[in-house]
């Protein structure tokens, strides 16, 4: 009813005064009906609106010959009405462009930190701008695993949100070094932290700065207490040939393969814990 009455009011205030002229071009505010709809109800009948708008704006023209003034307004005053009634609404129609053009470039500039989080800025780029698969294969990396020793065990004894904060605590510090030494974080496995040297970017000292990190997680781990209790953590670490790429159409993620990456695995799994 709101939206009726915004479109066919304007629309008879300029008929009573005598058509689009006479009143000032006072049916433009029937724009607000149309616009309305885009902003509070149904986009999808914006159109539909807007050609009722249109319908009216013709059928005005048309009845403008047959109309007489009522309103007996000096020339100089339907000229402000003119002013008020046409810079009125285009003022408002700018305002709500500025305000959706910054509301989208907000929420593009959310998106694109977003998408840094989940994969590399080059592979983002790419995805975002090319379409096509994305699989490189790089000649020299560095992959390292960190677990936790007896982890199973140790989370039967917490609650969820304790081993949840207490996973997060770690990692979050784990995040911190992927920046420090500028390497790349693959993913999380339950309680498994994989991180990358030499991918997407080649680097000639991707197994020095992966070796420097696995020491400072060490150094971490002994000197903290997590909840009242003290992790062990087991480290693999290997160098090598890798194929990396994006797969998937949902949840997508960065990923590795290759027998640089199984080794490294191989010795996290049967490594000693701590050393």
């Amino acid at each position: 009813m709101l939206g009726i009455l915004s479109l066919l009011v304007p629309f008879g205030a300029g008929l009573a005064l005598g058509g689009f002229a006479n009143s000032g071009a006072a049916i433009i505010w029937s724009m607000l009906a149309p616009l309305g709809y885009v902003l509070v109800r149904k986009p999808s009948k914006f159109i539909l609106w807007m050609l009722a708008y249109a319908g009216l704006l013709i059928l005005s023209s048309v009845l403008e010959p047959y109309l007489r003034p009522t309103n007996n307004l000096p020339p100089l005053l339907i000229r402000v009405l003119f002013v008020i009634n046409l810079g009125g609404v285009t003022s408002l129609f700018a305002l709500l462009l500025y305000y959706f053009v910054s509301q989208k470039n907000v929420l593009q500039e959310k998106t694109d930190n977003l998408l840094l989080n989940i994969l590399p800025k080059e592979i983002a780029a790419i995805l975002k701008n090319e379409n096509r698969t994305v699989a490189d294969y790089h000649e020299g990396a560095s992959i390292l695993f960190a677990d936790v020793v007896n982890f199973t065990p140790l989370s039967a004894t917490m609650t969820p949100i304790e081993l949840i904060e207490l996973l997060n605590e770690v990692f979050s510090h784990f995040d911190m070094l992927v920046e420090k030494y500028g390497v790349e974080k693959i993913k999380t496995i339950g309680d498994c932290y994989m991180v990358a040297a030499g991918v997407p970017r080649p680097r000639s000292d991707h197994a020095q700065i992966l070796a420097c990190m696995a020491l400072d997680i060490l150094d971490y781990v002994r000197q903290r207490v997590f909840h009242g209790k003290r992790l062990t953590f087991r480290i693999g670490l290997n160098s090598g040939p890798v194929v990396a790429g994006v797969i998937g159409r949902k949840k997508f993620i960065y990923d590795l393969w290759g027998d640089a990456v199984n080794t490294a695995s191989r010795m996290e799994s049967h490594g000693a814990g701590g050393v």
